[in-house]
């Protein structure tokens, strides 16, 4: 082998490292705020390596393209959960619903875009965060076609923005069974085909070290209160800053219950193509549901790509 291909072989196995990393703090199971914050990476690193090993293949680099390979399964193993997570069993004789949900993003002012995305989604339900308060004046336009409606503002910032639930079908808003601090989210009781169900938008807050490190923990906590109040089937649905196979996600499926739709491809951030993104926005649901699709939606002008889920009721639970 030539000085020029040892040198890029080396390269490529420093590169390899990055990875990695980011993949064994996936799969350690640890939640200390910097491995969870390798851990949301997961899916972009996965595609890299991928990228990677295809081109060392190709350059018949085999030392660096075997390891490229091996880090590549490794990535695959890390991310595996969040794009195929467990699933509830369909009932095959069941109606389906459809779920646009989406942060819209504070600054983002173009309603024209937003309007054109939920009409391309052509969804039962629209779940939105982060409704500017220039886009709300014109939410006659930008929901066209979906006459029910509830809008509360944001916790973040409720003189600039809002969160807002629409339905093809009725429904009401509902209260917290209890006061439940720090947690931006709201409720309604949507009468579905499937028959009713409580639809929670929510806003978990930025990790650690963008903010404290606590805040996403009891935001979730507080997550768990809302959803232990409720006796219909639960989807909630929104920003979580936080992909479905780390912490956050772990507590939310472990202590509370909800199981999520399939993380891939990405909707975090819009600018980049959807396959390299993170899914911080995400759907769950209670076991009475089932996921039966999920994809990513026509961008609206946010930063965020909309997620258009479609769910059915779900096989009741064998008993053991």
């Amino acid at each position: 082998m030539s000085v020029a291909r040892w040198i890029v072989t080396g390269l490529a196995l420093c590169l390899l490292g990055a990875p990695l990393v980011i993949a064994v703090a996936a799969l350690s199971g640890v939640g200390h705020r910097w491995v969870d914050i390798l851990a949301q990476f997961t899916a972009p690193a996965f595609v890299a390596v991928l990228l990677l090993a295809v081109g060392l293949l190709a350059a018949r680099l085999w030392l660096a393209g075997g390891a490229a390979v091996v880090v590549g399964l490794v990535s695959l193993f890390a991310v595996w959960p969040q794009w195929s997570p467990a699933r509830a069993t369909p009932r095959p004789d069941a109606p389906t619903i459809s779920i646009y949900s989406a942060n819209l993003y504070v600054g983002n002012t173009d309603a024209k875009a937003m309007t054109a995305s939920i009409k391309a989604a052509d969804a039962d339900i629209i779940v939105l965060i982060e409704m500017s308060h220039e886009a709300a004046t014109q939410v006659d336009t930008v929901l066209a076609g979906y006459p029910n409606r509830v809008a509360m503002p944001s916790l973040e910032r409720p003189h600039r923005d809002r969160n807002v639930i629409a339905s093809r079908f009725p429904l009401k808003a509902m209260h917290s069974p209890t006061r439940i601090p720090g947690l931006s989210h709201m409720i309604a009781l949507v009468d579905t085909p499937l028959g009713p169900i409580e639809v929670v938008a929510v806003h978990l807050t930025r990790p650690w070290p963008y903010q404290y490190q606590w805040g996403q923990i009891t935001q979730a906590m507080s997550l768990a209160q809302v959803v232990a109040g409720a006796d219909t089937p639960v989807v909630v649905a929104g920003d979580f800053n936080s992909v479905s196979s780390a912490r956050i996600g772990k507590q939310i499926q472990n202590d509370i219950g909800l199981i999520p739709a399939p993380g891939w491809p990405g909707t975090w951030p819009s600018a980049l193509p959807a396959p390299l993104g993170i899914t911080i926005d995400q759907v769950y649901s209670s076991p009475e549901l089932a996921f039966v699709g999920r994809r990513v939606g026509r961008r609206n002008g946010s930063d965020h790509r909309p997620v258009i889920t479609r769910l059915t009721l779900a096989e009741p639970a064998k008993a053991p």
